[in-house]
């Protein structure tokens, strides 16, 4: 798969990016896996001609507004999510991450089967960076596969301690979130 050459700017009409919790605790089975999106984002990617590098040489970044976070979907629990539900889980949010934004910045790509091949699928491999938020950073790894004719899927696991987030926990501390978030993306990058 060849990588497009160029430098794109991306947000919502261009993809997803979704964050996803899981629960633990002795009542767990009460509370709900979350899948959350943020609904405001915004990433540069850009990609040299192969004579410069090509995807090797790309460089990422990406702009999350965390204040435009909505819960999309819980799955388990002892009961369904409501729309109740999600406006407290939406007021918890706010309350511990305020109008923070989360940035990503990358340090290096690695294209997936650096040695060789013309075109064909599969492609990917993965980006390497920092993601920074509340003024604390941590490394990501977002390895990413493409299924597509500039269609690119990837997803990293970030701790919430990581950021000094304490995770949410309920019911006296038997209802809690795990530290690890999952960060989910898919995106098309527009045709040259």
């Amino acid at each position: 798969m060849a990588a497009p050459s160029g430098n794109f700017r991306l947000g919502p009409d261009a993809g997803r990016v979704v964050i996803k919790t899981t629960r633990a605790g002795l009542a767990a089975r009460a509370g709900h896996d979350l899948t959350i999106e943020v609904t405001r984002w915004s990433a540069q990617v850009q990609v040299p001609a192969e004579d410069d590098g090509g995807p090797a040489a790309a460089t990422v970044s990406a702009d999350l507004d965390l204040a435009s976070l909505e819960v999309r979907e819980g799955t388990g629990g002892a009961l369904p999510l409501t729309d109740r539900d999600r406006r407290e889980i939406k007021k918890q949010m706010g309350q511990i991450l305020g109008s923070a934004t989360a940035t990503f910045a990358s340090t290096r790509v690695v294209p997936a089967g650096a040695g060789g091949g013309g075109g064909g699928g599969g492609g990917g491999g993965a980006v390497e960076g920092t993601v920074t938020l509340n003024g604390k950073s941590q490394p990501a790894r977002l390895q990413v596969t493409a299924p597509g004719d500039g269609q690119y899927r990837g997803s990293a696991t970030l701790t919430q301690t990581g950021f000094g987030i304490k995770p949410y926990s309920g019911f006296f501390g038997t209802l809690k979130l795990k530290d690890e978030v999952t960060l989910e993306f898919q995106l098309t990058l527009p045709s040259s």
